[in-house]
């Protein structure tokens, strides 16, 4: 399954041309399904039509869903009460109702990530784009379960569970479900989601299209966030340039704002060379329904098939997410200069933003409000930092062997 994640600063109209975006591949022959969020659906192009956790038919081809995140969080929770009773009794504690449930903040973010990996497991679909949040916030989402995982491994290491055997002869002597057996269940079936999740987000078939308008500050913008998406290995596979005035008018007004807009352009040109850029026009109103979609469709169309995302292996939605190889790649130079290099690819990156940390076998990666933290592949281990530098997108870190650690040569074992 090809799956497009729209995104974009918010004002943008991400959520438009999402739509449009689901609409042009359905009008190329594919089964699309456009999923969307309460707080992100098209105002005035679909909402009205959509309803809760239904695949709504919208036009030939294409079906559309909202996600009730409230729904899920009341079903999850309550679901999370059951399994724990045993627990809560042993605390005193008084069962929610469901009728008292309201869904907390980041409740969403879940319910989209869900709903995302079950689209992906049902195999219905050619293509699948997704309404998300704005930019930053998306980031954040698609780091998501791959951060949980890592806390999930801090806080409850899997051979820690070695004796979980135990645990149903302990829980058989005290007479309740050991408290500590129902932490260890959950966080195995934790980790068996995320992991789904994140080989979702990570299939060579999934890719992130960026949404702008062509404003003064674009292309400042867009900088930070098409890094932070390389810092977390998402690949954007296009930036639509949305609301742009025809030119060469006769009102100097008119003139003047759209003079400003192909100025804007030009620098998004200059700045992200290697993205293809496809110019989205201003209709003169908010686009009212499917007719004013169609008059979008065309420039927000999802990639040819000879284009580099097609030509990728497409993600199994039956079987097994494969995830595409990972970008963070180890060059070896020890022949040569004695160092191994972790080559990080961070198009839009700047010096001045960056951050680069060592903590044990991890290493922090900081770029503008962004934060990865990495293992260390098992031959970096054995080395320590010796430098770093950024150049033409890519920020290459120089790993020096530790005699101390490193195994000795040929030479040095005879």
């Amino acid at each position: 399954m090809r799956t497009v994640l729209v995104t974009g600063p918010g004002g943008a109209g991400r959520s438009t041309l999402a739509a449009a975006t689901a609409l042009a591949g359905a009008r190329r022959g594919a089964r699309v399904l456009l999923l969307t969020t309460e707080s992100s659906a098209p105002e005035t192009v679909l909402r009205s039509r959509l309803r809760a956790d239904v695949a709504t038919a919208i036009a030939p081809g294409l079906r559309a869903r909202r996600i009730d995140s409230g729904d899920r969080f009341r079903q999850e929770f309550l679901a999370f009460q059951e399994r724990a009773g045993a627990a809560l009794d042993l605390l005193g504690a008084s069962p929610l109702d469901e009728d008292e449930l309201t869904e907390l903040p980041g409740s969403e973010a879940f319910a989209l990530l869900h709903a995302l990996r079950a689209e992906h497991s049902s195999g219905d679909r050619d293509l699948l784009v997704v309404d998300m949040p704005p930019a930053a916030e998306t980031i954040r989402l698609l780091a998501l379960p791959a951060q949980v995982r890592r806390y999930l491994r801090r806080l409850l290491p899997p051979e820690r569970q070695a004796a979980r055997a135990l645990r149903p002869v302990l829980a058989q002597l005290a007479g309740v479900p050991m408290p500590a057996q129902k932490l260890y269940e959950a966080a195995e079936r934790w980790e068996r989601e995320l992991a789904v999740v994140q080989r979702v987000i990570e299939a060579p078939g999934t890719s992130v299209r960026l949404v702008t308008d062509a404003g003064p500050v674009a292309a400042a913008a867009l900088r930070d966030l098409r890094a932070g998406l390389a810092l977390h290995g998402r690949r954007t596979d296009a930036l639509l340039v949305n609301r742009l005035l025809p030119t060469g008018s006769a009102d100097p007004f008119l003139a003047a704002l759209s003079g400003g807009q192909q100025t804007a352009l030009k620098v998004l040109r200059e700045e992200f060379p290697d993205l293809p850029l496809r110019e989205v026009p201003h209709l003169g109103r908010d686009p009212q329904g499917i007719e004013d979609l169609a008059e979008l469709a065309e420039p927000a169309a999802p990639a040819e098939p000879d284009d580099q995302a097609e030509q990728e292996e497409p993600a199994d939605a039956t079987g097994p997410v494969t995830a595409r190889p990972d970008p963070w790649t180890v060059v070896d130079r020890l022949a040569t200069d004695g160092i191994l290099l972790w080559r990080v690819p961070l198009p839009g990156a700047r010096r001045d933003g960056l951050g680069l940390v060592r903590r044990g076998d991890e290493i922090v990666v900081t770029v503008g409000p962004f934060r990865r933290i990495r293992t260390l592949p098992s031959a970096l281990r054995r080395c320590t930092v010796s430098g770093a530098g950024l150049r033409d997108g890519v920020l290459d870190i120089r790993f020096t062997p530790d005699p101390a650690l490193w195994p000795a040569g040929p030479e040095r074992s005879s």
